[in-house]
């Protein structure tokens, strides 16, 4: 009998050590996807402040484009009502992107415009700032990829169900903003 216990003993630890050492792989990924949508969310907030000193520069000139600015002033209002994390956040600050884009083909109707020195500097800053939102994004597609594969890979996902991880969303473009602009000229 003494062997027997020994070996169950030492099966028995040799389990809990690989359901532990499971365990905390999957709170170490969840960190790094937390990590990785903090990471979007101070580049979120960078555009978010460059906004309206933006949206105030073009409707000096281009104040009978309206609707584009209440797009954008729409996007962000909706940002703001809701919480940081939800999937509904997403779809603003796709808007808002977009948005921005628009406004900023705006100023290739008014030379003037384009030739301003508070103008250019915070087309350089958002320019910059749009490059530091992609680079996040694609850090936490990557996040959300890793985390993914632990809780749906075996044994993985029967670790996952047993503790209720779930599937988490990558950062989408929405397909309505997949088609190519159609530029006049």
């Amino acid at each position: 009998m003494g062997p027997l216990l020994i070996t169950l003993g030492i099966l028995l630890g040799i389990i809990l050590l690989i359901l532990v050492l499971m365990y905390n792989g999957f709170v170490s990924r969840r960190n790094r996807l937390r990590n990785a949508f903090a990471s979007i969310d101070v580049q979120l907030k960078k555009r978010w402040d460059l906004v309206p000193q933006l949206v105030e520069t073009v409707r000096a000139y281009a104040s009978h484009e309206k609707g584009v600015f209440e797009r954008v002033t729409r996007a962000r209002r909706g940002i703001e009502a809701v919480e940081s994390d939800s999937p509904e956040r997403f779809r603003y600050e796709q808007d808002l992107g977009a948005g921005l884009s628009r406004v900023m083909m705006l100023a290739e109707d008014y030379p003037e415009l384009k030739a301003g020195e508070q103008f250019l500097n915070l087309q350089r800053n958002l320019t910059e700032v749009e490059s530091q939102i992609a680079a996040a994004r694609r850090a936490f597609n990557a996040t959300v990829t890793e985390w993914n594969e632990g809780v749906e890979m075996f044994p993985g996902s029967v670790m996952a169900g047993i503790c209720g991880f779930r599937v988490q969303d990558w950062f989408e473009t929405p397909e309505s903003q997949r088609k190519v602009t159609d530029v006049q000229i």
